[in-house]
């Protein structure tokens, strides 16, 4: 089973992480200036996660597959790692649709 994990930056900012339940990083937020923010964004992942249009799929410039989990408003909520193959990428995608809406949250900050 996943779970969220909030951690603090360097710069007093929160972020967190879907982790998956083998412990890889599947999803990374952005930097929120509260804590609040942070958690209203794991509410937003939770909410979206299960829809396959939120999920904007794309490649960097250089050639690795990667993916942004969008909220309703096109805010980007979550970014992926980069991959090795658009394969690898999708299975990141399935990932998320099945472990962010019950992942439990760890407040590490």
């Amino acid at each position: 089973m996943g779970k969220f994990v909030i951690t603090k930056r360097a710069n007093g900012e929160f972020q967190f992480n879907l982790k998956a339940g083998n412990g890889q990083t599947i999803l990374t937020s952005e930097g929120y200036s509260s804590k609040a923010g942070c958690t209203n964004g794991i509410e937003s992942v939770k909410k979206n996660a299960t829809d396959d249009n939120r999920y904007d799929r794309k490649t960097s410039s250089n050639g690795k597959p990667y993916f942004n989990l969008t909220a309703t408003n096109g805010q980007i909520i979550g970014s992926s790692e980069m991959y090795e193959s658009i394969a690898s990428r999708d299975n990141g995608i399935e990932s998320v649709k099945s472990n962010a809406p019950s992942a439990d949250v760890d407040d590490q900050s």
